[in-house]
């Protein structure tokens, strides 16, 4: 496995830009949702700092829930595969279900989770909201109901995204050449 270190990074995101496309959002999802009561269900470990920051935006009553998916191996891709680590949920029927992940790309989480939670409960609604939505790996037809960012082909790093485990802490989106 190649050892990446910070300084290999290319900035494609600043933390400012991020900031300003979650605000917007905000503002979205809360003329969405307005009077009514949300749960957020967060994707660990990537989609932590995203539902932090959309849900100070937020103006009506949030629950936060946290489930564990795997669909990374070791590396730089995908492999297909969704695997539930912990999908321990509450009773979510008749409940405003907001599902935050930090990147779509295959479309395969999306579509296990949209199907998990439409089988197990009976939600008032459901919707998918990520960070980043990468179009050009899509191997499912499904896309986000709500996004913040476009992105292309690019290994990608920083603000909860990892290699490896690391990089998930540092503010910005960058991405490594290949």
């Amino acid at each position: 496995m190649k050892v990446i270190k910070e300084t290999d990074l290319k900035v494609l995101f600043t933390a400012d830009l991020i900031q300003e496309k979650i605000k917007e959002l905000g503002l979205v999802l809360n003329e969405k949702y307005k009077d009514e009561d949300l749960y957020l269900i967060c994707v660990l470990k990537g989609s932590i700092m995203f539902m932090v920051d959309i849900a100070k935006h937020l103006k009506m009553p949030v629950k936060m829930e946290f489930i564990r998916l795997s669909s990374y191996g070791s590396g730089f891709t995908s492999t297909g595969k969704v695997n539930a680590v912990d999908i321990a949920l509450p009773d979510l029927s008749d409940k405003n279900v907001l599902i935050i992940e930090d990147i779509v790309d295959t479309g395969h989480t999306a579509k296990f989770l949209l199907d998990f939670i439409n089988h197990s409960f009976k939600p008032k609604t459901i919707a998918f909201c990520s960070l980043l939505d990468k179009k050009c790996k899509r191997e499912v037809e499904i896309e986000p109901d709500f996004y913040c960012l476009d992105v292309d082909d690019k290994f990608l790093v920083g603000y909860g995204l990892d290699y490896d485990g690391y990089f998930r802490n540092i503010p910005y989106i960058g991405y490594v050449e290949n």
